[in-house]
């Protein structure tokens, strides 16, 4: 068997303590030089042990004070499912609701931007074509627990109620309710998700680590007549959230 990696190796000793209770919640590590000291490694590699355990929401660094033990913190379940739309309602608020948090998002909405080539080929559209772009920070209980930028061509929405997905009387539920208000029946949707680290812009806006592992999901709305009508980009925190996906079984 390879020899496991020296910070993989001090990540599980800080782990041991946190578990033995020599250290609890709030408590602050000593030094990466007095861990480095004695546990026999350069602070490199105590610094990278304590990067991982960051990303994981065992511990969590304060700008200027140190590394401390983070406060048990509950991660969200967040539900993939198409089938899980509501009329007039939120899956997120539903997902939240059921966990007892309060779930809600903030957004800023820009009409006629040009596509960037990959959300042209996204949306089935040439690259420059307008869109309106918005851009989600999703909340539970007033902490931010996902990221998402959405896509959809100016030309599908522009003169209808819809074209603001934050405004009008169909604001805020969802893109397949949106889209069935001026005739478009939204039949699926496809994702693509794969793990990366998360951007310092990211990092800063859900509260986590630089470079703490996300999930980046690639999703796309399709009508039944196989036109793109929304594309977006999901940045989920590994730490902070699950992932479950619901795949409904037709009889």
């Amino acid at each position: 068997m390879p020899e496991q990696p020296p910070y993989l190796r001090i990540a599980d000793v800080l782990r041991q303590r946190i578990a033995e209770h020599v250290w609890t919640a709030g408590d602050r590590l000593p030094s990466r030089a007095q861990i480095a000291e004695e546990c026999g490694v350069g602070e490199n590699v105590v610094r990278r042990a304590q990067e991982l355990l960051i990303s994981q929401g065992v511990l969590e660094g304060r700008a200027g004070s140190g590394t401390y033990v983070a406060e048990p913190r509950r991660r969200v379940r967040v539900v993939r499912s198409s089938a899980r739309e509501q009329p007039g309602g939120s899956p997120f608020r539903a997902d939240m609701q059921a966990l007892g948090k309060q779930g809600n998002w903030e957004s800023r909405t820009e009409a006629k931007v040009p596509a960037p080539g990959e959300i042209a080929a996204r949306l089935g559209i040439a690259e420059g074509e307008l869109c309106v772009r918005t851009v989600y920070e999703f909340l539970a209980d007033g902490r931010p627990v996902q990221l998402s930028t959405s896509w959809e061509p100016y030309g599908l929405t522009a003169g209808t109620l819809v074209v603001l997905p934050e405004g009008g009387p169909h604001a805020g539920v969802g893109v397949v309710n949106r889209m069935a208000a001026i005739g478009i029946t939204v039949s699926h949707a496809v994702e693509q998700p794969e793990p990366r680290q998360a951007t310092t812009e990211e990092a800063s806006l859900l509260g986590i680590q630089k470079a703490a592992l996300v999930t980046h999901i690639r999703r796309t709305y399709y009508s039944d007549q196989g036109q793109p009508v929304e594309t977006a980009d999901i940045v989920i925190p590994a730490a902070l959230c699950e992932i479950v996906y619901e795949i409904p079984v037709d009889r």
